[in-house]
């Protein structure tokens, strides 16, 4: 279990950061640019949201290698767990720009909460990224054996709970055949092995941590009917980009370049992740991470949507390609 505490105790570390505006943000961090800068930006300073995952490595590649700097930008940041969660520095503009799933994002526009756009992708799922697993010893071995069964997930009617449904059909399942009941990543571990749940869906890096703690995957959500799902990408509203689109410009060329570096260079992913995750080092180093591509696949987007609405997780459908900022992917 050692090694399972000590992600625990990082994320929890990294979480906690939010409370005090973690990443070196400070007051209500975006502010306007006094009289526009040199370049015209309409703003200069930006207040991002992370999420302490993989996924927004690239902004901390761009802010270590300079490339905010070159576009007059000075980007600070805040820990999230979602954008949920932050709804009201999103729609008063205090926070620019942040890190959300598609899930998430799709869920909010049917909300009618705000209109978000994705401004650029960051991580599509490869296989091992994410899926479900069963205590060590357990007589559960595939997922048609989990008729009847209760399993983990982070948050009711999003990512977790709408791949492994899609892999329960393909077993002769249906979804409600099973009950779902949320469970913090961090407490998954210990809800299997003290028999409180009997299966838990887990993504990296809690999924590597699990397997070395004895666990057995019996889902690859990820791969098979789901390869190559949509994880995330980086979010502003549609009002933030008509208002700024200079800074917008400015902000995703920078995003755009450090996007690009991730996807060639796992280096300089395991390099950034200790810094605002507190993941150690040689953890970050062992996650299975998914792909960092430049755009994502819109069908891919478009078949996770109709998963969602096909599930009753979002009450109208949704027509992927109204999702993507026009400045690109």
């Amino acid at each position: 279990m050692k090694l399972a505490r000590i992600l625990a105790a990082g994320m929890a570390i990294a979480l906690s950061l939010s409370a005090c505006g973690g990443g070196g943000a400070s007051g209500d961090g975006a502010t306007a640019a006094p009289g526009g800068s040199a370049g015209g930006l309409e703003k200069t300073q930006l207040l991002v949201g992370v999420v302490p995952v993989p996924s927004s490595a690239p902004l901390f590649i761009a802010e270590k290698r300079g490339f905010f700097k070159e576009e007059g930008l000075t980007v600070k940041t805040e820990i999230i767990q979602a954008p949920q969660a932050v709804m009201p520095k999103i729609l008063n503009g205090s926070m620019d720009a942040f890190l959300t799933s598609y899930v998430s994002l799709m869920a909010i526009n049917d909300s009618g909460a705000a209109t978000l756009k994705l401004f650029q992708h960051s991580q599509e799922a490869a296989p091992d990224v994410a899926g479900v697993v069963v205590a060590e010893g357990s007589p559960i071995k595939s997922a048609a054996d989990l008729k009847g069964k209760t399993i983990a997930v982070n948050v009711l009617k999003a990512l977790g709970q709408t791949l492994t449904n899609a892999h329960l059909q393909e077993a002769g399942l249906k979804p409600d055949d099973v009950k779902y009941v949320p469970v913090q990543f961090a407490d998954q571990i210990s809800a299997l092995s003290s028999g409180k749940v009997d299966a838990a869906w887990l993504v990296e890096p809690f999924l590597t941590a699990a397997k070395k703690d004895g666990a057995t995957q019996i889902i690859d959500t990820t791969d098979g009917v789901t390869a190559g799902v949509p994880i995330d990408g980086w979010g502003v509203t549609e009002d933030w980009l008509a208002k700024n689109p200079k800074t917008a410009a400015a902000f995703h060329r920078a995003l755009a370049k450090a996007q690009q570096i991730a996807g060639e260079d796992r280096k300089a992913i395991d390099e950034v992740v200790p810094t605002y995750t507190q993941i150690p080092a040689d953890a970050a180093a062992a996650m299975t991470l998914g792909t960092f591509s430049l755009e994502a696949d819109r069908a891919g987007v478009q078949k996770l949507a109709d998963l969602l609405h096909g599930y009753g997780y979002l009450k109208s459908k949704v027509d992927a390609a109204q999702l993507f900022a026009p400045l690109g992917g």
